[in-house]
C-alpha cells in the first residue's frame, strides 16, 4: 500500500505547514545484513510502509562517520555514512525511493560540535598555532587551574575537559568526547555550509539542526548565574544543569545572523528547516529563529516532550507559542529518541489503544507541522531495559534515578518473530515483549489497530485546511477536556473535542451548541446541546454552528 506522489501542495513555498513528520532512528528502524544494528538499506526496504501511513517528511536521525559515544551525534565525518549504516551509495538509493514514493528527506545536522576523533579536531588540539588552532572553544585554566567558569555540561559535571596536548581546557556542551566547535571563526561556519551542499546536492529536502542554539558561545566566557526558576520540565532534576540559567553558554545572539547563512544556501534548493530549541525560555528564542522568513523554516521545542499532559498545560504551550512566536510555525511532537514514550509517559504503564489514538488525533489538530516517532504509530510502550543491557552513556551516568533514552531506542518489532523481524543477529537493544505483541504485522489490516487508525486519521485530517493551515483558538473547558476551534479562510470552523483521561467525562461546551458532526475520524463521542458526552480518550469532532 503506497500513497498518491503529492501529498501536500509542493509549489507553495510554504508547503511543509501541511505536511506530517515521521523520525527514524536508524540504529534501530530495520536491520538487513544481521549485525543487530539497523541500517541505510533497512529504510529503503521499509518506505512504502512509511508512504503507506500518509505522512510526506521522513527524518532521518544522524548516520553519519561517527565513534559512536553519542550514537551518531558525536560525528567524525560530515559527508560520509558510518559503514554501520551502510554506504553513500545506498544513501542514494535510499532518496530516490523516497522521492519515487512522494516521501521527502530530512536530515539531521549536528553542527554545534563533532567526536574528538574528527580530523578537524585532531588538528585543533594538536597545537596552539595550527590552521585550525581556533575552530574549536579552546581557554586557559583559572590561575588555580580550575576550569574558565561554572558552564555545566547537559550530561553531567563541568562542560570543560582539560588537555594535555595544548595544555589548555575545551569546551564540551554534552559528552567530553563532543568538543563544541567555534562558531566564531568563519572557516567553521563556511565548513558547515559546504557539509551540508554536499547532502543538498544529492537530494535532500531538509534538514532538522540539533542543539541549534548552542552554536555560539560568550567570548568572555563569563559564568553562569544560578537560575531563578529552575526548568525541570525540560532538565531531570536530578541533573544540575538545571540550576544555572544559560545565557553565556548558548543562545548567543550571534546565531542569528548564521542562521540567516544558512537559509540562503536551503532555499538554493528549495529545502526546508526545523530546529531544535531546549533553552531556559524556548518560546523566546524560537521566536527570533523563526521571525521575518530568512531564517529557520519551523522551531520545536521539548514542551509536549514533559511527563505533564493536562488539557490546562498542553493548551498553555500552544496558546503561549501562538502569542510570543509571532509569524513562526511550530513542529508539536509528543515523542521522540530523546524522551520516554509517550504511550507510558502520559498514558501510563497500563495505556490503552485508545489513549494513543486520541493522543495522535489530539496532537495532529494542534496548529502547526506534526512530528511522529517511530513506533508511537504502533502504540509502542517505553521498553524496560536492565542497567546491565544499558547503551546510553547519559542514563548510565544519572541510573537509577534517570534511566536514559535506551528505552524509547529499542528496536521495532515489524513482526512477533524473533527478535520482532529485526534483525537475524542480535539486536544492539532488546526488543521489547510488548512491543512484540503490537507488532506491525499483527496490526495490518486489523481495523481497530493503532496501525491502521494512524492511517485513517491522517488521510481524514487531509481533506481539511482548517486542521493543516488553519488558526486556532481554546475553549474554557474543565480537566480533563481539551477544547478547540480551527479556522481556515473560507472554510467553516471545526471544534475538536478530547478526553486525556481514562474516565467517561461529560460537560458543557456551549460553543459546540448547534454543531454538526463530521464524519470518519474514527473515535467516539457525542454532543447535544452544547452537552459534551465522551468515553474514556474519546474524541468528537464537528463543524461549527
Amino acid at each position: 500500500m503506497t500513497k498518491q506522489l503529492t501529498q501536500v501542495s509542493p509549489h507553495a513555498s510554504d508547503w511543509y505547514r501541511e505536511a506530517i513528520i515521521y523520525q527514524i532512528y536508524p540504529r534501530s528502524f530495520m536491520d538487513t545484513n544481521g549485525d543487530g544494528v539497523g541500517d541505510l538499506p533497512g529504510i529503503t526496504a521499509k518506505l512504502d510502509y512509511i508512504a503507506s501511513l500518509g505522512v510526506d517528511i521522513v527524518w532521518i536521525s544522524p548516520f553519519f562517520k561517527s565513534p559512536m559515544k553519542d550514537f551518531g551525534y558525536d560525528i567524525s565525518d560530515y559527508c560520509d555514512v558510518d559503514p554501520m549504516f551502510g554506504t553513500l551509495a545506498d544513501f542514494d538509493t535510499m532518496i530516490a525511493k523516497a522521492h519515487s514514493l512522494g516521501l521527502k528527506i530530512m536530515i539531521d545536522q549536528v553542527m554545534s560540535h563533532t567526536a574528538e576523533e574528527h580530523p578537524w579536531f585532531k588538528e585543533s588540539r594538536s597545537s596552539r598555532d595550527n590552521p585550525k588552532a581556533d575552530w574549536y572553544v579552546w581557554a586557559d585554566p583559572a590561575p588555580d587551574g580550575n576550569p574558565p567558569n561554572n558552564w555545566m555540561s547537559v550530561f553531567g559535571g563541568s562542560s570543560w575537559q582539560w588537555d594535555t596536548r595544548r595544555r589548555q581546557y575545551y569546551l564540551h556542551n554534552f559528552l567530553t568526547s563532543q568538543p563544541d566547535l567555534n562558531f566564531h571563526s568563519p572557516a567553521v561556519q563556511q565548513a558547515h555550509l559546504d557539509a551540508l551542499r554536499f547532502w543538498l546536492e544529492r537530494g535532500v529536502d531538509g534538514i532538522r539542526l540539533d542543539a541549534c542554539n548552542f552554536h555560539f558561545h560568550d567570548t568572555e566566557l563569563r559564568s553562569n548565574p544560578p537560575a531563578t526558576n529552575r526548568d525541570t520540565a525540560t532538565v531531570s532534576d536530578v541533573n544540575p544543569y538545571g540550576m544555572q540559567a544559560h545565557i553565556y553558554d548558548k543562545s548567543r545572539p550571534e546565531n542569528l545572523a548564521f542562521l540567516q547563512k544558512l537559509r540562503a544556501l536551503l532555499n538554493e534548493y528549495q529545502a526546508v528547516s526545523i530546529g531544535e530549541v531546549g533553552a531556559d525560555d524556548s518560546l523566546a528564542v524560537m521566536a527570533e529563529y523563526t521571525a521575518d522568513g530568512d531564517k529557520l523554516h519551523m522551531a520545536y521545542s521539548f514542551n509536549l516532550l514533559v511527563p505533564q499532559c493536562s488539557a490546562h498545560y498542553i493548551r498553555q504551550q500552544v496558546e503561549n507559542f501562538e502569542a510570543r512566536v509571532k509569524g513562526g510555525w511550530a513542529s508539536w511532537s509528543v515523542g521522540n529518541h530523546d524522551v520516554q514514550r509517550v504511550a507510558t509517559r502520559w498514558g501510563g504503564p497500563e495505556a490503552p489503544a485508545a489513549f494513543a489514538k486520541m493522543i495522535l488525533a489530539m496532537q495532529l489538530s494542534l496548529k502547526g507541522t506534526p512530528c511522529l516517532y517511530q513506533g508511537d504509530e504502533l502504540a509502542f510502550a517505553e521498553a524496560d531495559v536492565p542497567f546491565e543491557l544499558l547503551q546510553d552513556p547519559y542514563g548510565i551516568t544519572f541510573w537509577p534515578e534517570f534511566k536514559g533514552r535506551d528505552g524509547c531506542r529499542t528496536p521495532m518489532a515489524w513482526s512477533d518473530a524473533a527478535n520482532g523481524g529485526f534483525t537475524t543477529g542480535k539486536p544492539w537493544l532488546p526488543v521489547s515483549p510488548d512491543h512484540l505483541a503490537k507488532a506491525a504485522s499483527k496490526q495490518q489490516g486489523d481495523a481497530q489497530s493503532s496501525l491502521e487508525f494512524t492511517r485513517h486519521f491522517i488521510a481524514w485530517r487531509r481533506q481539511f485546511p482548517q486542521l493543516t493551515r488553519g488558526g486556532i483558538e481554546f475553549f474554557d473547558a474543565p480537566e480533563p477536556v481539551l477544547a478547540l476551534r480551527r479556522d481556515a479562510e473560507g472554510q467553516r470552523s471545526i471544534i475538536a473535542v478530547f478526553n486525556l483521561s481514562g474516565a467517561p467525562v461529560s460537560c458543557a461546551l456551549p460553543q459546540a451548541a448547534g454543531a454538526e458532526q463530521l464524519d470518519g475520524y474514527g473515535l467516539p463521542g457525542s454532543v447535544r446541546n452544547g452537552q459534551v458526552e465522551l468515553p474514556a480518550f474519546g474524541a468528537w469532532f464537528g463543524y461549527a454552528a
